[in-house]
């Protein structure tokens, strides 16, 4: 085809008849059906759970079936309806009360109106560098805002500030302090559903910004579900235009009560606290409107915000409650792991002994560090013990499963490539695998200083890349860098990602004796353009030709040199220069026939190192003797860049 060169050319036929020989002949991998344990009866919130499907998912199939009237979430369903649901989603049920037991989350009261009142969990958002941390920070009165790399939060932090009025029903809100980098959008989303209400900071002078917009679309996502207020940020500077602001905010769908919309915009300075009294008394009637009411009595329901390795204490998680009241001595379970309660302290290090609904409190006493974002439930220490085992079974169950895909998977490609090369031969399979081995992969070992860190920064890094080369995250953890992660990055033939931990000098020396790179950073997109640097060295070099000369061929003649008869071409140079150090190549009806070096370059019997514009000479390539009147011979320079993501 014109415009492509030969190994792209040859490529293609590969390509095309490669296609030819699966459609000969299809292979099907079978499909692993996963086992999933049914209990006798089961209510529909808890199959959803035990089928992992969303609710509304499971609600629909049921409508389908026929069963639109036991569709809410407190239905009770004995195990032939569980049964056939479970597997209309492609599960093999097996009906065992024993292993398919669990803790699930009590239901919803049946009338919420009777509960006590619970402080609002609000969620302060917005563009990196637009003063959320310095607003919290005078808000609680610490210096946080000083301590954070490069003036962002690398972390979820959460504390409670008291509501100074006597008339509004709520005492205290509970903040959550979430990232500003748009790496972190997965902790964003984590933050905002566990949020009652969303505060979106946007400072005066810089207007809307891209993690802005980012935080508008999370905004109309949860718009029926979270309250919405507006700090416009940093009035004090001299010379912003609030009035400006507040338009562009408009031009983003965002209905300010200014425009005769119902979101409230509050003016705020972080520096000077100017106007932090109107966005608590904003927030409080928001939250008297919501009417925000949670049992304190009864199971712990709530969300781990992160959690870390603390000196002396082991692992500690923060812990948002939302619903029962979390005491000392009380068991716990997230995901697979499990903790007696031992400490609770809250944002300012006081010790606490019951935390409420609404409060966040830093909690003590886990067996293993548990993973940000995962549900917190409460239970006896028998049903936790048999609750973890239960959900452990079904973690390697589903990790066997994705095992068992991955070596389908490869079988069916070493099918696939056997078939091929009795059908193209080895050559045409050595072209092809290029193809078949897909993206060059950057592999990563990530380690942070706490798991909502970590699993940011997995979100960040992973598939940093295109369709030639990517990164891969192979393995994250929380703590500093050890012998392992730099034995797993050997092997791996990856790097180590740092992030705002630290490595010894122990482990650098190690790193270096095993030729492993470290890139250690407390400021997250400082890693990214490092990932990235590191991910464009793995594409191929764009390789780009300058032409720098041409000439047409006018005729054909023999000349005897050193007692052989050679082919000279008699030309005219119609642009540019003819060089003798340059490359040549040969253009016939539009097409490339030749490329390579030039042999020899005369003027009359003269040999030359250039010829110029206008000039005639006589030319010879090497390698090639089929030159022919009309030719068009050009000349050209090669040059490398680096790949472009």
């Amino acid at each position: 085809m014109p415009g492509l060169d030969d190994s792209q050319q040859n490529y293609r036929v590969v390509h095309e008849q490669k296609t030819k020989v699966r459609k000969s002949k299809k292979f099907v991998a079978k499909q692993v059906t996963p086992d999933v344990y049914i209990p006798s009866i089961v209510s529909v919130g808890q199959l959803a759970q035990l089928l992992d499907v969303r609710l509304g998912r499971l609600q629909r199939k049921m409508v389908q079936s026929g069963m639109e009237a036991e569709t809410s979430y407190n239905h009770v369903l004995t195990s032939d309806y569980a049964v056939l649901l479970a597997e209309e989603f492609g599960k093999n049920p097996i009906v065992n009360d024993e292993m398919a037991f669990n803790i699930y989350p009590s239901p919803p009261h049946p009338d919420p109106t009777s509960l006590p009142l619970r402080p609002p969990v609000v969620t302060i958002m917005g563009h990196v560098d637009h003063g959320k941390t310095t607003l919290l920070d005078t808000l609680r009165s610490t210096s946080v805002a000083q301590g954070e790399a490069g003036g962002i939060t690398q972390h979820i932090g959460a504390f409670s500030v008291p509501v100074p009025s006597n008339e509004s029903s709520v005492k205290s809100i509970t903040f959550l302090d979430t990232p500003g980098h748009a790496a972190f959008s997965a902790m964003r989303a984590r933050g905002a559903g566990v949020t009652d209400i969303i505060v979106l900071v946007v400072a005066a002078d810089d207007g809307i910004m891209p993690q802005t917009r980012e935080v508008i679309d999370l905004i109309k996502k949860e718009q029926d579900k979270v309250g919405v207020v507006v700090a416009i940020n940093k009035v004090d500077k001299p010379g912003v235009n609030i009035e400006e602001v507040q338009k562009s905010l408009l031009a983003e769908d965002i209905q300010l009560e200014q425009y005769g919309g119902d979101i409230p915009a509050v003016h705020v300075s972080g520096k000077t606290g100017d106007g932090l009294p109107t966005l608590v008394e904003t927030l409080s009637a928001i939250a008297e409107m919501q009417d925000l009411r949670a049992e304190h009595d009864g199971p712990v329901h709530g969300y781990i915000l992160e959690s870390n390795m603390h000196k002396g204490l082991g692992p500690v998680a923060t812990v948002l409650v939302l619903r029962g009241s979390l005491k000392i001595t009380s068991h716990i379970i997230s995901g697979v792991c499990s903790a007696r309660v031992r400490v609770m302290n809250d944002s300012s290090g006081k010790p606490v002994k019951v935390a409420t609904p609404g409060m966040a409190v830093t909690v003590s006493g886990w067996k293993t560090l548990p993973s940000a974002g995962d549900e917190v439930l409460q239970g006896s220490e028998a049903d936790i013990k048999k609750a973890i085992a239960n959900r452990q079974r079904k973690a390697e169950i589903e990790a066997s499963i994705a095992d068992i895909d991955a070596i389908n998977l490869t079988r069916k490609q070493e099918r696939e490539r056997r078939e091929l090369e009795l059908q193209l031969g080895k050559d045409a399979v050595a072209v092809n695998d290029q193809a078949e081995q897909g993206p060059k992969q950057l592999r990563l070992v990530i380690k942070a200083d706490v798991s909502g860190s970590a699993e940011a920064a997995v979100g960040a890094l992973q598939e940093i890349g295109n369709d030639l080369a990517q990164s891969r995250v192979i393995s994250s953890g929380v703590g500093d860098v050890n012998e392992s992660d730099v034995n797993l990055a050997h092997t791996a033939g990856g790097l180590i990602v740092a992030f705002n931990v630290n490595v010894s000098k122990q482990m650098q020396s190690l790193a270096v004796q095993n030729n492993v790179t470290i890139l250690s950073s407390g400021i997250i997109y400082e890693l990214m353009d490092e990932v990235t640097e590191n991910v464009i060295k793995l594409l191929p070099p764009i390789i780009e030709k300058k032409v720098t000369g041409e000439a047409q061929v006018l005729q054909i003649f023999d000349i005897q040199v050193k007692k052989q008869m050679v082919k000279v071409a008699g030309c005219r140079v119609t642009n540019g220069l003819l060089e003798r150090s340059k490359q040549a190549r040969v253009i016939r009806n539009g097409k490339t026939v030749h490329e390579g070096p030039v042999e020899t370059l005369r003027v009359i019997k003269k040999d030359v190192m250039e010829v110029r514009k206008g000039s005639e000479c006589g030319l010879s390539l090497a390698n090639f003797s089929d030159l022919q009147a009309g030719d068009s011979i050009q000349m050209f320079t090669t040059t490398e860049k680096p790949g472009v993501l």
